[in-house]
């Protein structure tokens, strides 16, 4: 098979897309380098795929904007299920079922929310991607092995009640950079006394980029040509 080139193409700009659940921010970029031309691409700023939303994917010579890009406020709408903590402080891993005399009423959730609202240092969860001496700390934690994470100072600028019917909570989050989103709803949960873990979350700005602005993934079947970008001066 005949080796294609690094970069086919050189196209400069910026592409928001809307991550579809089930999907890594790596194969939306794969996606978006392809239709592309196989122009350099990268993205600002990770989302699981259990995550749906904004991924500013960045093109040709915009690739340097990745970084300042990932520094910037984050909002998120995000689902709380308080009934169980999980290993993996989101639905996919095996629950732990909390039983409470009756739900938190909201004012108590309220107050759990604006006490997370400020300079905070936060506790990433086990499984996540950070490097511990070496290994990413997913990988240590599928394999049984102790993770103990040390809280990391972070930023969040509102937590905003959407709607709470016990057990779900739905929110919106402002945050700044290395937020964990499943970090929070498992540290509700223990601030209420119940259980905690995300249960789906929708990351709906990256800075000034947002849902509006976004394409499909059913937009990248076809080319993507230069007037498809927003352009690195309108960044």
């Amino acid at each position: 098979m005949p080796r294609r080139p690094k970069y086919k193409t050189q196209l400069d700009g910026l592409l928001v897309v809307d991550k579809p659940l089930g999907l890594s921010s790596m194969d939306v970029v794969r996606r978006v380098r392809h239709a592309a031309g196989f122009c350099k691409t990268g993205h600002a700023g990770t989302l699981d795929p259990l995550a749906t939303g904004v991924v500013v994917c960045c093109l040709g010579r915009a690739t340097r904007l990745v970084e300042s890009l990932m520094g910037g406020v984050k909002v998120y709408e995000a689902v709380v299920d308080l009934s169980a903590f999980t290993v993996t402080d989101d639905r996919e891993g095996p629950r732990e079922e909390v039983a409470v005399a009756e739900a938190p009423p909201l004012e108590a959730v309220e107050g759990a929310c604006v006490a997370m609202v400020g300079s905070i240092l936060q506790k990433p969860p086990a499984y996540s991607a950070i490097h511990v001496e070496g290994q990413r700390a997913y990988a240590m934690a599928r394999r049984g092995e102790a993770v103990d994470l040390p809280a990391r100072p972070i930023i969040i600028h509102s937590i905003d009640i959407l709607s709470y019917s016990y057990p779900l909570l739905t929110l919106r989050i402002t945050c700044g950079k290395g937020t964990y989103i499943r970090s929070i709803a498992r540290d509700l949960g223990n601030a209420l006394g119940t259980g905690g873990h995300l249960a789906s979350l929708r990351r709906t700005a990256v800075g000034r980029y947002r849902l509006a602005m976004a394409v499909t993934m059913d937009r990248l079947d076809q080319p993507i040509v230069e007037s498809d970008l927003i352009a690195i001066s309108e960044g």
